[in-house]
């Protein structure tokens, strides 16, 4: 039987950036440079959790 992938400490922590990097991209004071940023980052952290 095949084991599961470890679920890391670090996977835990990438998964919570992603969600409060998600939640400033939907606040309203946002200028378009910090959205790009912030997208990009999302971007980024999605591929590196196979969330793509």
């Amino acid at each position: 039987m095949p084991q599961a992938p470890k679920y890391t400490c670090n996977d835990y922590r990438e998964e919570m950036r992603l969600l409060g990097l998600k939640r400033r991209l939907n606040e309203n004071d946002l200028n378009p440079v910090e959205k790009r940023r912030l997208k990009a980052e999302i971007s980024r952290l999605e591929k590196a959790l196979q969330m793509d």
